[in-house]
């Protein structure tokens, strides 16, 4: 009977793809689904902004949008405001797609567990 039920569930397995496998791995961390989530909806924002947006270190952020920007999520353009060196951050039309298909896949799970 063991046997049975283990053909049963890998042959249900087998048929289906569980949302988990269209998560993105690159945002599979809080800090980086927060980066995401916070630049998805303004044109850029300046890294100190962001920074406190999320309650980050300065260099725990860079650590996550050097991550980003290496899978093109992210474009990091350094200028000045005033005199002072300044940093601005901006989600790509890749990293916005991608950060969308990872919560449209949460989305996915929690529904089918019933929290949602």
């Amino acid at each position: 009977m063991g046997g049975a039920a283990a053909a049963v569930t890998v042959t249900r397995l087998s048929g289906m793809a569980h949302q988990r496998h269209s998560l993105d791995q690159a945002l599979n961390s809080p800090v980086r689904v927060s980066i995401m989530a916070t630049l998805v909806g303004v044109d850029d924002m300046e890294f100190g902004t962001l920074r406190d947006a999320i309650e980050l270190s300065d260099s725990a952020l860079s650590k996550h949008l050097a991550g980003l920007e290496e899978r093109g999520y992210v474009r990091l353009t350094k200028g000045y405001g005033g005199k002072w060196p300044r940093t601005w951050v901006r989600s790509t039309d890749a990293g916005r797609a991608a950060f969308r298909g990872h919560a449209s896949a949460l989305e996915e799970i929690l529904r089918g567990a019933g929290s949602v």
